[in-house]
Parts: structure tokens; C-alpha cells; sequence
């Protein structure tokens, strides 16, 4: 099967509220999310051959959790020798308003 980027990725809002719930209710004081800015997603999705991205978990050296996001191709595969982004705005701190996913 290859990737096209037209995948189906919907999820329902009561599922996805159901699913954080449970990873908080699993990991109390974790982090519970990660921003990324428009741009860096832009910048990615925009690399020729991109059709999507792929996102990686990741631990640093200190074992704090971090997301690695790279580019993939039409074949399934990552660009991983072009742009990659982490750096992301983590909740806690920066955290939306109180809602179904988050509370």
C-alpha cells in the first residue's frame, strides 16, 4: 500500500477525549500535549515528495518526552535528510483553555 495523503484520519470527539483521559489518568503530571507552529508543518508537508508526516516518539538525555515529526513519501518513507521538527511547546505549560481533550 502506499501513502497518498488523502488518509481518512478522523477520530470522534467523545473517542478522543475518552483516549486523553486515559493517558493522563495513566501518566498523572505527564505531558499531556505538544504545540508545534504552523510554519515548521508548513516547511515539512512542503518538501517535495511529501505527502504527509510521520511522528516519532522520542526520549532526550534527561528522559523528558518529545515528539520528532519528519516528512514521508508516497512509498511510506521519512525524509529524514530533509526538515524535521521538534522543539515543540509542551502542555504543561503551554496549555489551551480547559476542554474535553485536556481536562
Amino acid at each position: 500500500m502506499s501513502f497518498t495523503g488523502n488518509e481518512s484520519h478522523d477520530i470522534p470527539l467523545a473517542t478522543a477525549a475518552e483516549w486523553t483521559k486515559n493517558y493522563r489518568d495513566a501518566n498523572p503530571g505527564a505531558i499531556k500535549a505538544h504545540y508545534f507552529g504552523k510554519d515548521a508543518i508548513q516547511a515539512i508537508l512542503d518538501q517535495g515528495g511529501c505527502v504527509g508526516i510521520r511522528i516519532y516518539y522520542a526520549l532526550d538525555d534527561d528522559g523528558v518526552k518529545h515528539l520528532i515529526i519528519v516528512g514521508a513519501n508516497a512509498s511510506e518513507n521519512d525524509l529524514y535528510q530533509g526538515l524535521l521538527a521538534e522543539r515543540s511547546l509542551p502542555c504543561p505549560s503551554s496549555c489551551s483553555t480547559a476542554n474535553p481533550l485536556n481536562c
